[in-house]
């Protein structure tokens, strides 16, 4: 057995190189989907990114850009016959050059986590058929990245989930069975970014030479731009430039205005709600229309057995008890995955959500015994 497949992945390993080609890539086709592939390689159990590549997008005219068969086309794109041949050779390209050059996955925008349907499921089925495959799925969203903060997340199908998906059978009694959830779908693993050490220690000093060229009196390797080698590493950890900087108060902390992107992730919320509910009427519907058809079989078997009985005492051939096989047909259980998947994005919302409220929440909780008076005393009972 390789080490490959006695090693799970535990990690993924970002360089800076490909969490900004992505981040340009998913910023440019925003509101649209962006998708493309990676490559690195497998480093004991860490997933190495060294680089991605987008896939190539079909020209529409103006009138179907924003049709909703543009935005299909490209979230399948990860698993189209054109783009597998162009990964192909891009990854052929790169092993000419002597880099990384092994397919670890692909990457897709999201907008305001909304990304667990079926193509997502769909793609990464494609890179992940087996479950020692070394691929993940990098999921970048946009809209939350605007707010300051990058949201980059990398997931991969769950062992449990690729068998029954291999199967395509999401029936009640087979979920019963395998006790799979929608919650055992996608797995996350966390993201560790990567830099090279020339690139770290220079971003380090970039605050220290800002406020030194800043400075009128400094002196005259510092007023040339020139950088001062750091004696060791705890000189660079314990810059004064870089420790006051990460906790200096500013207006966004002290603000007390609800989160911008809390209303559409609520609106997001409820369209979730609404399909989980359509979902559960049309299982309700089979579920009456199999319960009506089973009691026509019972009915029809319980004559026929009276049938027979009479036909035993007149000593006649009896007649068969399976025919009901062949004039009724029982209603096809429609599939789950659908549901489980709706199930999942609707986890992901309310996640979303809470993460929105509670910064917020606090501040309102921290200054109500002065906002609204008589009730400094409500909050301690």
């Amino acid at each position: 057995m390789s080490l490959s497949e006695e090693t799970p992945l535990q990690a993924v390993q970002l360089e800076a190189l490909t969490v900004m080609k992505t981040i340009k890539h998913c910023a440019t086709r925003h509101p649209a989907t962006a998708t493309g592939f990676l490559v690195g390689m497998d480093n004991n159990g860490l997933l190495e990114i060294t680089n991605c590549f987008p896939f190539p997008v079909v020209d529409l005219p103006p009138e179907a850009q924003y049709e909703q068969q543009h935005f299909n086309s490209a979230a399948a794109a990860p698993r189209a016959k054109s783009n597998t041949a162009y990964q192909a050779e891009m990854i052929r390209m790169q092993k000419e050059v002597g880099v990384d050059a092994n397919n670890v996955g692909w990457y897709t925008s999201a907008n305001l986590g909304n990304f667990i349907n079926s193509n997502f499921i769909e793609n990464q089925f494609f890179y992940q058929k087996e479950v020692n495959e070394r691929t993940v799925a990098l999921v970048h969203d946009v809209s939350r990245s605007s707010q300051g903060a990058l949201s980059m997340r990398a997931f991969r199908l769950s062992p449990q989930f690729v068998a029954s998906y291999k199967e395509n059978k999401f029936t009640t009694d087979i979920l019963q069975k395998s006790g799979l959830k929608y919650s055992d779908i996608i797995i996350e693993l966390p993201i560790r970014l990567h830099n090279a050490h020339n690139v770290t220690t220079f971003l380090n000093q970039v605050p220290k030479l800002l406020s030194t060229n800043s400075n009128s009196n400094s002196d005259t390797s510092s007023s040339n731009g020139a950088l001062t080698p750091p004696p060791s590493i705890s000189a660079i950890e314990s810059n004064p430039a870089i420790t006051s900087d990460t906790l200096a108060p500013t207006f966004d902390k002290l603000t007390l205005n609800i989160d911008p992107f809390l209303q559409q992730t609520c609106d997001n919320l409820l369209d979730s709600i609404e399909t989980h509910h359509v979902e559960s009427n049309n299982f309700s519907y089979y579920s009456r229309a199999l319960a009506r058809e089973q009691t026509k079989i019972a009915q029809w078997q319980a004559k026929r057995k009276a049938e027979n009985a009479a036909r035993a005492i007149s000593k006649q051939a009896a007649l068969p008890e399976d025919e009901w096989q062949k004039l009724f047909k029982l209603p096809t259980e429609p599939s789950r995955l659908e549901s489980m998947l709706n199930s999942r994005q609707v986890e992901q919302y309310a996640r979303q959500v809470d993460g929105f409220v509670a910064g917020t929440s606090g501040k309102m909780f921290a200054v109500r015994g002065n906002l609204i008076p008589g009730e400094a005393g409500i909050g301690a009972e």
